[in-house]
């Protein structure tokens, strides 16, 4: 019987179990996945923990991409067949087509088949973050070569595909971290210039970077006491894109920067571009691609194994990583 994680309250990572549970044929538009690697992201610890947008109904699975192996189709999928290798780009739900486990149904439409150059831990690594990143810096900023944005948390897998993207269009990646532990990391991994918040004054530094002209775009998911400076370092008709609450502190909001600037303040979510199928094949265009030529390449951390999913969600919320925690079932 196939192993699935699943949660029957909200907690800690200690509330994750592994369940013996049926997993039904997919349907019409649906794939049945063989999963061989899942990918760990803040979201999901967010969503166990109570603290996310979407609420879970107990007992609820959980995860939102994978890469394995496709088992079974329905009678309506025709872009992929029994044997591919494939990639899971999350879908809408982070409950109805839960990742984590060794098998899952999920949106045919939503399914990629991997590059040969991509093994499945690697696959599992990819479409979350290169997809959000894609959606806000490219598809809505349209950050052009030359233009300034400014990463904050830079070192996870988002912030550091979000340096990747940045520098595919030719702009300058303007990385954040809290101590000085990642500089170099964050150097080595393509940022222009790292800004340690804890030691360097962010206005001021990203004033120096731009020439006084300040970053066009923010990409931002802490928010808390630090947005106003974020936002107090954009240039005028900004766009900082909000979309995390990592901060447990609450988030002011800077009324004069956003006025005097004319700055805008964009709530965003991956959702917005996997539920539209033109620009869900625009972002799938643009990772393959940088797939292909390097100019995109998985930042992978750390591998744990299904059974150790309690020990990775722990790793995951100690802030640790550098990069994409990958679950290998």
């Amino acid at each position: 019987m196939p192993r699935v994680v699943r949660f029957h309250q909200n907690g800690g990572p200690e509330v994750l179990r592994i369940d013996n549970v049926e997993v039904p044929p997919p349907a019409a538009d649906e794939i049945q996945l063989q999963i061989r690697a899942l990918g760990v992201n803040r979201a999901e610890s967010m969503f166990r923990s109570g603290f996310y947008v979407e609420s879970p109904v107990f007992p609820a699975r959980l995860g939102y991409e994978a890469s394995g192996v496709v088992s079974a189709v329905g009678s309506s999928v025709t872009n992929v067949a029994v044997g591919d290798a494939v990639a899971i780009i999350p879908p809408m739900s982070i409950t109805r087509w839960g990742a984590y486990g060794d098998t899952g149904n999920f949106p045919a439409a939503h399914a990629v088949k991997n590059p040969p150059s991509l093994g499945f831990t690697e696959a599992a690594a990819v479409w979350m973050q290169y997809v959000t990143a894609w959606g806000a810096l490219v598809d809505i900023a349209q950050l052009r070569a030359g233009e300034a944005v400014i990463i904050t948390a830079s070192s996870s897998s988002v912030g550091l595909a979000a340096i990747q993207v940045a520098k595919s269009v030719g702009a300058i990646a303007i990385a954040t971290t809290r101590t000085d532990a990642k500089k170099n990391a964050l150097l080595e991994a393509g940022a222009d210039h790292v800004i340690v918040t804890q030691q360097e004054d962010l206005v001021a530094r990203v004033n120096e970077i731009t020439g006084g002209a300040g970053a066009r775009v923010a990409f931002d998911p802490v928010l808390g006491p630090e947005f106003e400076k974020v936002a107090d370092a954009l240039c005028e008709r900004g766009i900082v894109f909000a979309y995390g609450a990592l901060s447990p502190e609450p988030t002011p909001f800077p009324l004069f920067a956003i006025l005097g600037k004319m700055l805008t303040v964009y709530g965003y979510q991956y959702k917005l571009i996997v539920s539209d199928p033109a620009r869900l094949e625009r972002a799938k265009r643009f990772v393959l691609d940088g797939l292909s030529s390097g100019v995109l390449k998985p930042v992978i951390d750390k591998v744990f194994p299904l059974e150790q999913i309690v020990d990775a969600h722990r790793y995951l919320e100690s802030n640790q990583q550098f990069g994409k925690i990958v679950v290998t079932v």
